[in-house]
């Protein structure tokens, strides 16, 4: 995308107030790295937002093989990564040296992912290969509907 066709963000940020992060974030995200235009695609790992309650919502990334001690979960400026970390020993054996094949994929990876300022992250849990994210959106009062009394 190039930076005519996102004019409309430049056209609505005079006529708006407090929304400069969330123009500058959709104008990254336009940028052709994010979106791998020059870089390969990855879909690994594979993964699931799942809706689980009014304001409820999980991230589930599907990492079979991996250990809680293999994965970082990391939540600063508004973006949600989830990445294995580096490995220093051979991934062709285990420690006995005993594997004929791997086909269980251990590589490295980052997964990013954005969150709104509304909602917080609950915890993380790794269970049968699938790493949960738990999140909720939390409407402060000032933003919850309310009654204006007509004097």
């Amino acid at each position: 995308m190039t930076k005519n066709q996102l004019s409309i963000f430049n056209r609505l940020r005079p006529v708006t107030v407090g929304f400069d992060n969330i123009f500058d974030h959709f104008e990254r995200m336009f940028d052709d790295d994010f979106f791998g235009v020059n870089v390969p695609s990855v879909n690994y790992p594979p993964y699931n937002i799942v809706k689980t309650g009014e304001n409820k919502y999980n991230v589930e990334v599907a990492l079979a093989g991996f250990s809680r001690d293999d994965i970082n979960v990391e939540f600063a400026d508004g973006m949600l990564t989830i990445k294995s970390k580096d490995k220093k020993e051979s991934e062709d054996t285990d420690a006995n040296g005993n594997v004929i094949h791997k086909g269980i994929s251990k590589r490295y990876f980052s997964k990013s992912f954005t969150i709104a300022d509304d909602v917080e992250i609950n915890g993380a849990e790794l269970k049968d290969g699938l790493l949960k994210v738990s999140l909720e959106r939390v409407i402060p009062e000032s933003k919850k509907p309310k009654l204006i009394e007509i004097k």
